[in-house]
């Protein structure tokens, strides 16, 4: 069984269209129209655009480490643009979280890597995603090997490994899109890879059933601005490569930071004075962001039952 089963927890959906936490209402996506594209970042990272989540790549002399692998069906192609920047084994895979769009392409990366036992192919992931991943629906159904699951978790707060003459650091971000993401510094390029923490042409996700929260989505980017330096009036320095949407800067992650935390306040205003979810949903507290975002209904759910959630 494979990790697109819908038997697990993160089904693929018959791997079309983007996962189903994210964008629900959106049509299919036709993978074999697909096109991946390639934008160098800075140092040895690059990051690749294509269907589901971005996916960035690092190489060097020891080979080539991915973040995220968007789904399965795109790994022929993700990989025919991974071999123009690189022809070195295939050494690491990091997975920000959960999500089919983020780890969808794992099983057919395992398969079409030859087997080498001098250089492994390891796939990093905080523990919540492994444990995520093999958990059954139902307690009936127990679950069959799968291929593509992470190889080695970490549970502290962070995680550091060397590659490629760089030090890649893995900063828990609990429960904030879900409960096991992972933002990834690569040191020496300055770039961060942050998974779905960070969407910066929609509303954040916020996987509830997941582990995920709004004040945890908001330390998430209090994080990366944190770890970010811009070069000179606010722009350059550190890029930020997103879950999904355009190549940033620490700027663009201030300013995301703001919106959600502006209208966690004004919900929680709300909540402070008695009102139900439907009579918060009228008093429109997304308005000044919906025709940048995207409409607001599903994210001001989302942080209603963030905050009214029990302990």
């Amino acid at each position: 069984m494979s990790i697109s089963s819908t038997w697990w927890i993160v089904p693929l959906a018959g791997v079309v269209g983007l996962a189903s936490h994210a964008r629900a209402q959106q049509d299919p996506v036709d993978l074999a129209k697909v096109e991946i594209h390639v934008l160098p970042v800075q140092g040895n990272v690059h990051m690749l655009v294509g269907a589901g989540g971005n996916v960035t790549v690092q190489v060097g002399r020891q080979g080539v480490l991915l973040v995220d692998t968007e789904f399965g069906p795109l790994v022929p192609k993700i990989m025919t643009e991974v071999r123009k920047l690189s022809s070195g084994p295939l050494r690491y895979i990091i997975n920000t979280h959960v999500h089919g769009d983020h780890v969808g392409g794992n099983e057919e990366l395992v398969k079409m890597t030859p087997v080498d036992n001098t250089q492994p192919l390891n796939i990093i992931a905080h523990e919540n995603v492994l444990n995520r991943l093999t958990t059954p629906v139902t307690s009936r159904v127990t679950p069959p090997p799968q291929v593509g699951l992470p190889t080695t978790e970490y549970y502290l707060p962070e995680k550091d490994l060397f590659f490629n003459g760089e030090a890649i650091v893995l900063y828990h971000a609990p429960h904030a899109h879900t409960d096991g993401d992972s933002i990834v510094f690569f040191r020496r390029s300055d770039v961060i890879s942050t998974g779905d923490l960070f969407t910066p042409e929609r509303y954040p996700g916020i996987d509830l059933a997941r582990g995920g929260s709004v004040n945890g989505i908001i330390a998430a980017l209090n994080r990366i601005i944190q770890i970010a330096i811009p070069e000179d009036k606010q722009e350059g320095g550190t890029y930020i490569i997103p879950g999904h949407g355009r190549l940033c800067e620490e700027a663009d992650v201030v300013e995301y930071r703001d919106m959600v935390t502006i209208v966690r306040d004004r919900v929680q205003d709300g909540i402070k004075k008695g009102r139900t979810l439907e009579q918060i949903k009228a008093s429109k507290p997304t308005l000044d962001y919906d025709t940048r975002y995207g409409p607001g209904d599903t994210f001001i759910e989302n942080v209603y039952k963030s905050l009214t959630a029990k302990p």
